[in-house]
């Protein structure tokens, strides 16, 4: 047995520290995965024209559990993929592979945000906008470093003067309670604006929906904002008072912020291609959800 499948099954009460998820969300999502996987198999095998019988070949080492929770570690501790190799016993490409299957069935099993849940399950989305309304929706972005792009082009397009690097940037919209996200933007170039990534998803509220955000969200209607201090003056004590009511209602994007990022592939340098970052982070999020008790996955 897997040293680390070996370590959870005795020790379950370790796993939300070890993986990101507690015991009883793990044994939920590897059953919905094994699921997932078997149903797009046998849709595959479908549209096969066979020459050789089907179950040939070199049978894998790792069983479907070991080959989750590989990806899970890759996730949430952003081993290389040589290390995370020898750690399940397994060759470095062995490890690539596996961690970039089990990440497009994560990605294809965990909605991201609310918005995405609810678009893919063919809700009423008009009657969630209106449950929505009655909250007033916090919202902000964070920043990721990524690899310095080679061409000149794009360097001048990721390259972020608050971060002096080149970053992607993220935007969270979650409920007021810390309870839900429920809309995520991933990987936009480092140079775009708080409030451009946010009135690029307005669209998808009701008009009168509102929200609290930072000084970044300035000049936006529909976001509760701190007061800015007017140059070469300060601001009254009523004023500061008010900034720190609303910073303590606005804290709560930060906690889901900090959860995000537990899962170090979601805070250290991005190391993968760039064109996986939407793929890694938008799984991230699901398993957050997961974690928060948003997202309940059948038993």
């Amino acid at each position: 047995m897997n040293s680390v499948l070996e370590y959870i099954t005795k020790n379950p009460q370790e796993t939300k520290r070890l993986i990101g998820i507690d015991y009883e969300q793990l044994q939920q999502l590897i059953t919905q995965a094994v699921a997932l996987e078997q149903q797009n198999l046998a849709t595959n095998e479908e549209a096969k024209i066979r020459i050789i019988k089907q179950g040939g070949g070199r049978k894998p080492k790792l069983s479907v559990t070991e080959q989750i929770l590989l990806t899970l570690v890759y996730l949430h501790h952003l081993p290389t993929f040589q290390m995370l190799g020898v750690q399940f016993g397994v060759s470095e490409s062995t490890a690539h592979n596996l961690f970039h299957y089990w990440s497009k069935i994560l990605r294809e099993l965990l909605p991201a945000s609310l918005l995405e849940q609810v678009k893919k399950n063919d809700w009423d989305w008009e009657w969630v906008k209106e449950m929505l309304g009655e909250w007033e929706l916090v919202v902000d972005s964070s920043e990721q470093a990524r690899e310095r792009p080679k061409e000149y082009q794009e360097q001048k397009k990721f390259y972020s003067g608050k971060k002096k690097s080149h970053t992607l940037k993220n935007q969270l919209i979650v409920l007021p309670n810390g309870a839900e996200i429920v809309d995520v933007t991933v990987g936009q170039p480092g140079t775009s604006s708080d409030i451009n990534l946010f009135r690029a998803r307005q669209s998808e509220f009701d008009a009168n929906q509102r929200f609290k955000g930072d000084k970044g969200y300035i000049g936006e209607v529909q976001i509760e904002t701190p007061h800015k201090k007017p140059k070469q003056q300060e601001l009254t004590l009523e004023q500061k008072e008010e900034n720190k009511q609303l910073s303590v209602k606005r804290i709560i994007v930060e906690h889901i912020i900090r959860l995000v990022k537990i899962f170090r592939v979601a805070q250290e340098r991005f190391r993968l291609r760039p064109q996986n970052y939407e793929l890694v982070i938008l799984t991230v999020c699901g398993l957050v959800r997961l974690r928060v008790g948003a997202l309940i996955l059948p038993t």
